[in-house]
């Protein structure tokens, strides 16, 4: 095996252009670790955000970029029982996906489902332990709810319309054109809302309110939401593309006796991850496996591309998930 690796780092705070290709060590695994050698690694926003310096990765964290990937394990330290070197992986990554090898704690990593690739399978982590964490777990969707998730056409809005349809749930979402819309709707989703014309609050109160909304846009989203929600609703906080701060009246989230919440993933314990990564395994793989889901793809760079997939994502143009082909 080599002991240096292809690479991209983030020179120095800023936009895509920052993202430089540099030769780096081959990390070693710590103990409960996997060495994959990735095939793919996903794009996602959070590292943008860690591009433009405005999310730091935790200190035991590779500085690189990459949440997510996709390929073969090379190498286990020390306690690692339920791996073994030449098993396909997908793995959530603490960072340090934007690279030939990656190390990830080994609980964090599941098979490859049957009938899809490596490519595919890359596009898996961070969107489906993000839903799956903050829609059913936080959020208790349950059969028969009406669910609200902003950005449809995003990476997290393919996943969370495809399983919140799939568990029974009415399923609504926001996006900027007719065409996203329609994307959503072949998805699963009962309406897609063009909110450059259309008022969310109005469309779900002729619906009767939303039982649950995700949201990831934040700024006067917040208490518009608030507005769309039913009698014990909730309401759970992924992102903030709008900002984080907004003006509410509390009277409302009292007198309709809401939830409000939400969560970060990056910054979670490995337990809290790993707990994630077994009812994944147990719950939605079967779905995976049947193609009753899956990722919807957009576009693939290469590794060294990985400024045009970065840019390619905030241009919103893009429809599902972006991966980097290492």
């Amino acid at each position: 095996m080599p002991t240096t690796m292809r690479a991209i780092e983030i020179s120095t705070p800023g936009g895509p252009e920052v993202l430089m290709p540099v030769t780096r060590p081959v990390p070693t695994p710590a103990y409960g670790e996997i060495l994959i050698q990735l095939a793919y690694a996903g794009v996602n926003r959070p590292d943008a955000l860690q591009r433009a310096g405005s999310y730091a990765p935790p200190p035991t964290a590779s500085d690189l970029p990459g949440l997510e990937g996709a390929g073969t394990i090379v190498a286990v330290g020390e306690g690692v029982s339920a791996w073994s070197v030449g098993d396909e992986v997908c793995a959530l990554l603490p960072g340090g996906g934007y690279a030939e090898y990656v190390t990830a704690p080994a609980m964090h990593a599941l098979p490859i489902p049957k009938g899809m690739d490596l490519k595919q399978a890359a596009c898996l982590p961070e969107t489906f332990f993000t839903v799956w964490s903050n829609v059913f777990m936080r959020g208790g969707l349950q059969a028969g709810e009406r669910f609200l998730v902003h950005g449809g056409s995003s990476g997290i809005g393919t996943t969370a319309i495809q399983l919140a349809n799939a568990f029974g749930a009415r399923v609504f979402t926001t996006a900027g054109s007719d065409e996203k819309c329609q994307a959503c709707l072949d998805l699963g989703a009962e309406r897609a809302i063009n909110y450059r014309n259309e008022d969310f609050v109005v469309v779900l109160k002729g619906e009767g309110y939303a039982h649950l909304i995700l949201d990831m846009v934040g700024g006067d989203y917040i208490g518009r939401n608030i507005r769309a929600l039913a009698i014990e609703g909730r309401m759970v906080h992924i992102a903030f593309l709008s900002g984080p701060k907004a003006e509410i009246n509390f009277a409302q989230i009292m007198a309709k006796r809401l939830t409000v919440t939400g969560s970060t993933l990056r910054p979670q314990s490995d337990l809290a991850k790993a707990k994630i990564a077994e009812q994944l395994l147990s719950q939605v793989w079967p779905l995976l496996v049947a193609g009753k889901i899956g990722p919807v793809m957009d576009s693939e760079f290469s590794l060294e591309d990985a400024a045009k997939a970065h840019s390619r994502m905030e241009s919103s143009g893009h429809i599902g998930k972006i991966v980097l082909k290492i």
